[in-house]
């Protein structure tokens, strides 16, 4: 029996809001976080199946956008919490505690790398974009390791979540409620770009950008804009991530978690609206139950994965709807 891809989606996002009901009930708030966390990588991902499931684009350097958002929080939270002025030598200004502000700078920042990573990576393809994301993330991860100033290779700490107006933070179904909502107009918007001309001509130009070029189009500069938007998107997960933990290190710009990121979208299905959420929630479900009973969880991950790539292009939605995702 195939089920209707519409009809799983909604499922997915009513399971999503109540279990941390459920658990705020029965006086369980680490199970909020657990929910809290699955959501902020199901965000990432999102952001990464923008390119990957429409346009093809297989990054493995997209942790240098998480790290990036991620450090934005850091570094503004740091200076309010010290209150000192962060100095960029043509500009010094103070730091703040404003989730909203905070987004938008990690947003900005996340955009202005993704343009520039962007304008070289996307002169090249395969095998050629893969090394180069990847290289441009061991950069930043390098780069984190050597900035003293912000803790380098330890990392930074947050005494206290930054605000957000109206709301506790400190409570997780309170954060957590802020990441749900996030998290669901993102899939809005991935839905309606996927559907618009411009998500049409950037699957059109995956599966042949002489053809969109002959018709007038830049497969460039649908890709770059593409890719600006997802490093975006993955820069405002990166943010809250460093919110959900109170902290930052190099190691949201390891390749590690580029490599999580695919996977996700791999598990859920590549080019699958919900796919990404699928993949998140196994994999906080398989390292929360099975790491603690083994150091070794991933080899349950991999054979996952190995099962999914050989009999399940689609993923685990492909398998359940009987429809393949897109070929990357």
């Amino acid at each position: 029996m195939r089920l209707d891809e519409r009809y799983i989606n909604a499922v997915m996002i009513a399971g999503l809001l109540a279990l941390p009901l459920y658990a705020l009930a029965v006086d369980e708030p680490f199970t909020i976080t657990l929910v809290t966390r699955a959501v902020i990588l199901a965000l990432a991902a999102v952001g990464l199946n923008i390119i990957l499931g429409i346009g093809g684009m297989v990054s493995f350097g997209h942790a240098a956008f998480f790290g990036l958002g991620g450090y934005a929080m850091g570094i503004l939270a740091y200076h309010a919490q010290t209150y000192t002025a962060l100095d960029l030598g043509f500009i010094s200004f103070e730091g703040t505690k404003s989730m909203p502000l905070i987004w938008l700078v990690a947003m900005v920042v996340s955009a202005i790398a993704a343009l520039f990573i962007g304008v070289l990576s996307l002169r090249t393809s395969g095998v050629y974009f893969i090394m180069i994301t990847l290289a441009f993330g061991q950069m930043f991860y390098y780069f984190a390791i050597s900035w003293a100033q912000y803790g380098g290779e330890d990392g930074l700490s947050i005494y206290i979540r930054n605000d957000f107006p109206g709301l506790n933070t400190l409570e997780p179904i309170q954060f957590f409620g802020i990441c749900f909502v996030i998290l669901c107009a993102v899939l809005l918007l991935k839905a309606r770009l996927q559907a618009s001309p411009f998500g049409l001509a950037l699957n059109a130009a995956r599966q042949s950008a002489a053809r969109v070029q002959t018709v007038g189009m830049s497969p460039m500069r649908l890709r770059l804009l593409a890719f600006v938007l997802s490093g975006a998107i993955t820069g405002l997960a990166g943010a809250l991530y460093a919110d959900l933990n109170r902290f930052v290190s190099p190691a949201m710009f390891s390749w590690q978690l580029s490599g999580e990121l695919i996977v996700l979208i791999i598990i859920g299905g590549v080019g699958r609206l919900m796919g990404p959420v699928i993949g998140a929630c196994i994999f906080v479900a398989l390292e929360h139950f099975l790491g603690g009973l083994t150091e070794f969880w991933h080899i349950y991950l991999g054979l996952i994965l190995l099962g999914i790539v050989l009999f399940g292009r689609g993923g685990l939605l492909g398998y359940l709807t009987g429809k393949e995702g897109a070929h990357v």
